[in-house]
């Protein structure tokens, strides 16, 4: 109605023209610092998440026809240059000789429960590409959710660019992953209180804090601190981009060499090597875990990466909300949603059965599950919240490791299954 509205007034279907990139810009920036600026604001926006916000709001304004669902800001300057400068960024803080040096039990079920991911990712697929009936579409979701439930966004976001993944369906993936994530994190909570698994874990962390109430009050405190504003200078900001820049620039390169040297070929595992070394994000990963373990005393000197790396991937989030039409949201993402639910639960699994089998204590696989589904934010707010501030530090950790391997791992899964 809105579009056919605008075509005889405007000569065009939206609102905006898709040639007119700084109102497109002024749009999509200020989506993203709405959608942050309420998570960080109200309570109920951030159950919701600043993710979805963003994304909603990118999907009101296509489907309203004040934006247009495809133009060179999505299309090339988003997908194809914000996406990879904001891995390299966010993986700064992969120092692997730091990460097994310190996160000890949780880094063993982290594991486990990522095997549990990629377990439930080929089990989801198996069980839903007769009703999904795009069989490729449904492998590169499987794909996409196994980098998140790893690692997080970034993986999403890297793994969503290497399969070319239909907006519309990408979209969709992403609602259904962030109600599902929502709610699972709920039910991690609601398991520290259980009978059932006090009964057959060992708890310290949530006895101290039980006999502590005092230790809620800090825990408060210590999030408010946790989240607060952080130095950064110019310098900082400059070497940052130079920093990702470079590194995408290399790692385009050898992934294009090495895509070129080894032609496609029948053979299946010289088709599976071709196709994951020639991924500019296998070496996007590569190198910058590089950087972060090996230079390390220059990367702690160096401010501002994950806040910069973070608001880029925001960009991203609104731009994959705005191609979504609504039905396609409603008719794909239930079976999407089940998707999903098959592989968080696989993960749960693996998680709460190693913490058994090697009797390791209930909170170190709440915060290991919390981690693969949610990341290293996610995972560090939770240890806060619950006054678990031993674990706030191997949760960052941990989280930051599965920024690492599930591009490795997201790549593998879409690859055997043919996405």
């Amino acid at each position: 109605m809105l579009g056919s509205f605008f075509m005889n007034w405007l000569g065009r279907e939206t609102l905006v023209a898709a040639d007119d990139t700084w109102t497109l810009m002024l749009v999509m920036c200020a989506g993203v610092a709405l959608a942050i600026f309420l998570e960080q604001k109200y309570r109920w926006a951030s159950k919701v998440s600043g993710a979805i916000i963003a994304l909603i709001v990118a999907m009101l304004l296509a489907n309203f026809n004040i934006i247009p669902t495809s133009c060179v800001l999505y299309d090339d300057i988003v997908w194809g240059i914000v996406v990879p400068m904001g891995i390299p960024l966010l993986l700064l803080q992969c120092n692997i000789k730091k990460i097994f040096r310190e996160t000890g039990r949780m880094l063993t079920i982290f594991v486990i429960g990522a095997v549990g991911t990629v377990v439930g990712a080929f089990l989801a697929y198996f069980l839903l590409r007769g009703p999904f009936g795009n069989a490729q579409d449904l492998a590169k979701v499987a794909a996409m959710m196994t980098g998140s439930y790893i690692g997080g966004g970034v993986n999403f976001a890297a793994m969503a660019s290497q399969y070319a993944a239909g907006q519309d369906l990408t979209a969709a993936a992403t609602v259904a992953d962030n109600l599902l994530m929502a709610a699972y994190f709920f039910v991690l909570i609601a398991f520290a209180g259980m009978r059932f698994f006090r009964k057959n874990f060992r708890h310290p962390l949530i006895d101290e804090v039980e006999a502590d109430t005092a230790n809620r009050d800090a825990a408060q405190t210590q999030a408010a601190a946790f989240w607060s504003r952080k130095d950064i200078s110019l310098k900082d900001i400059a070497f940052n981009f130079a920093y990702c820049i470079a590194i995408v620039w290399v790692s385009k390169l050898v992934a294009g060499g090495i895509a070129g040297w080894i032609p496609e070929d029948p053979n299946a595992f010289l088709d599976f090597v071709g196709k994951f070394f020639g991924s500019q994000y296998v070496w996007i990963t590569t190198f910058s875990v590089i950087v972060a373990t090996f230079m390390d005393k220059k990367v702690e000197q160096l401010h501002g990466s994950q806040e910069l790396g973070t608001y880029l991937i925001y960009l991203f989030l609104f731009v994959i909300g705005v191609p979504a039409n609504i039905m396609t949201v409603l008719t794909k993402s239930p079976l999407l949603l089940a998707l999903t639910a098959i592989m968080v639960i696989v993960n749960m699994l693996f998680c709460f059965l190693a913490a058994k089998l090697f009797k390791f204590n209930l909170e170190d696989a709440i915060i290991a599950s919390n981690a693969n589904i949610g990341g290293p934010t996610t995972a560090a707010g939770m240890a806060i919240s619950q006054g678990w501030s031993a674990l706030v530090g191997p949760a960052m950790l941990i989280g930051t490791l599965g920024y690492v391997i599930g591009n490795y791992l997201g790549v593998i899964v879409g690859t055997v299954l043919g996405a």
